[in-house]
């Protein structure tokens, strides 16, 4: 198995029980999570050696984040410790009609977004893993930040590992034109990257891509190819999802690679908790290329894995190797004994 890592924020997630909202609820469940934490603890369930890049505080707000990085199987041998805050946000579940609304705050303050990145930590970073994985929501933090970011990108290339961006584009991060602060920071980023998880509309909106085509499908077909030419990109992997009104989603993961689309077939499921499934879907990705399993059996594994992130309350995908291909199978079974 590979050596993976990470760099990326560790957020406190405030969460409002079952469906409530934050103006009718007293009460909040906290845990720990990040798009990086997410995709590092799934690979180690896949048992990948991973790690994560970051900071937190030096206060036991740090020290329980800490713990529940090793409870998920992440080495912390490259966390730096500093500041005095974790960033927030506040989860309140959708239902039906309502959509789940994620508001964040406290994040440009964080011991993560204040740091000073020095090169030893990169450079033993780099020396250390075959891959690391960078998420378009750190890229919206700051210029510190976004320094940092490149400037680890550029040694685990130099030091010959593989580059994986999730777009990961999130409005309310960028703020008013968003799209045009955001375009040369995701082509710096696309550049460096071997891995890029995206759909066509990263590529028609941040890229700034034309197509005459209409539907979606037929937009990633025109698009994603682009994208692969310009910017050199071995493998290119993402989802469309389709909201049910019977609070059930319908999901198409698809891969581009060797100059052709593999889709997987189109799954419809009940869903418990949405956050999160994107990077369910990218570690499946990323173990599939990191086993050099045909893309159509990984773009199968990686929608399955986002289902099953769906069926588990928090961000951080909890499945198997195996829970994921007894999944792939459709067989649901009663209670395991």
């Amino acid at each position: 198995m590979s050596k993976t890592a990470a760099f990326g924020e560790v957020m406190m997630r405030l969460e409002v029980p079952g469906y409530g909202t934050l103006s009718q609820d007293n009460q909040l469940k906290y845990s720990f999570s990040g798009s990086g934490v997410n995709v590092v603890s799934a690979l180690a369930r896949y048992g990948h050696e991973s790690y994560l890049v970051t900071t937190l505080p030096d206060n036991p707000l740090g020290e329980a984040a800490l713990a529940h990085l090793r409870k998920l199987g992440i080495a912390t041998s490259l966390v730096n410790r500093g500041g005095k805050y974790v960033g927030m946000y506040f989860l309140e579940h959708g239902f039906g009609a309502r959509p789940g609304r994620v508001t964040y705050t406290d994040r440009l303050g964080s011991s993560f977004n204040t740091a000073a990145y020095d090169g030893s930590l990169f450079n033993k970073a780099a020396q250390q893993v075959d891959l690391m994985h960078f998420c378009g929501i750190t890229l919206a933090m700051n210029d510190n930040v976004r320094d940092a970011m490149k400037r680890l990108a550029r040694e685990v290339k130099r030091c010959g590992g593989q580059i994986v961006f999730d777009c990961n584009y999130r409005p309310s991060l960028w703020g008013d034109d968003g799209y045009e602060k955001a375009r040369p920071h995701y082509k710096e980023m696309l550049e460096l990257a071997d891995i890029v998880l995206m759909n066509e509309r990263d590529a028609l909106h941040i890229l700034g891509l034309k197509t005459s085509a209409q539907g979606r499908a037929d937009q990633l077909k025109d698009v994603i190819p682009q994208v692969a030419k310009q910017y050199q990109i071995r493998t290119i992997a993402g989802t469309h999802r389709q909201i049910n009104g019977d609070n059930t989603h319908t999901l198409t993961g698809y891969v581009y690679g060797n100059d052709d689309f593999y889709f997987a077939r189109e799954r419809t499921f009940s869903v418990y908790d949405r956050v999160g499934a994107g990077d369910a879907f990218a570690s499946g990705i990323i173990h599939g290329v990191l086993q050099a399993i045909p893309y159509q059996q990984t773009v199968e594994f990686a929608s399955a894995a986002a289902i099953l992130a769906h069926t588990v309350p928090g961000d951080t995908p909890m499945a198997s190797d195996d829970d994921v291909l007894t999944a792939m199978t459709d067989h649901i079974g009663d209670v395991e004994r």
